[in-house]
């Protein structure tokens, strides 16, 4: 039965475990052992710490140093700017949305009528034809296409050095009308090529048209005629001697061998 004196187990007792004092109901560096006793040495003494708490810091608001509460003034003149800026390119983006439009309009009415608007681009220092040969002609006939085109420009470099040899032949006395009659050859054979067989033929190659064929036909073949006839140039109109062919060049050739190389050349 405990006594009255004797300690209540379950009160707590504030015990300081850095401090140098005596255990309860024993001296320090006195233990029991096996209903022995022994003694050990106390290698030091540590001092007693300060029973306290440090202070808590102060508390700072969670702002990452941003100060939310600051300002920044904007001048009123800079947003009026670039508010009628901002207006002034709205406008102008409707404007040409609305110019779209209306070309793209155009363009669809002149395509149900069966008008097709072509830009001219050759040659390319000085446009005065449409010419896309790899855009618009199939892949399996631009072969051909390109080498009628060789012809045509073949038939313009003919007929510019026609020009070039009754030029000389003018300059060595065989009068100024040969060289008129090479420049009518020159001014209506160019345009007349082009506009006779071979626009026919490109409009021919791209839409494949049965009937712009057969006007491409009829007048090549004319065009192969005209090519013959001054390639030979016989002495029918004005002695032959407007055309640099072959008589003309044989007959310069003994009393003027510059006209009748310059002839011979162009063959």
């Amino acid at each position: 039965m405990a006594s009255r004196y004797d300690s209540n187990p379950f009160d707590e007792e504030d015990v300081n475990p850095f401090a140098n004092t005596a255990g309860r109901g024993k001296a320090s560096g006195q233990s029991n052992y096996g209903g022995g006793a022994f003694y050990t040495t106390n290698p030091g003494s540590v001092p007693p710490a300060a029973n306290s708490r440090l202070s808590p810091l102060p508390h700072e608001p969670a702002g990452f140093n941003y100060d939310r509460g600051a300002t920044i003034d904007i001048p009123l003149d800079s947003a009026k700017d670039l508010k009628k800026k901002e207006k002034e390119l709205q406008a102008k983006e409707a404007e040409l949305k609305k110019r779209e439009q209306d070309v793209k309009r155009k363009e669809d009415a002149a395509a149900r009528a069966g008008i097709v608007l072509e830009e001219k681009n050759w040659p390319p220092f000085f446009p005065i034809i449409h010419h896309d040969i790899a855009n618009e002609i199939p892949i399996h006939l631009q072969r051909m296409q390109y080498t009628a085109f060789a012809t045509f420009l073949g038939l313009v470099l003919c007929l510019l050095w026609n020009i070039i040899a009754t030029t000389t032949a003018w300059i060595r006395g065989e009068g100024v009308k040969i060289w008129f009659l090479a420049l009518i050859y020159f001014i209506s054979g160019v345009p007349g090529g082009y506009v006779l067989w071979y626009r026919p033929l490109y409009r021919a190659m791209r839409t494949e048209s049965a009937l712009k064929f057969g006007w491409f036909f009829m007048f090549y073949a004319l065009h192969i005629c005209f090519c013959i006839f001054s390639a030979v140039a016989p002495p029918i109109f004005f002695k032959g001697k407007s055309l640099t062919g072959i008589l003309p060049a044989i007959d310069l050739v003994s009393g003027k061998p510059l006209v009748g190389v310059s002839s011979k050349l162009i063959l």
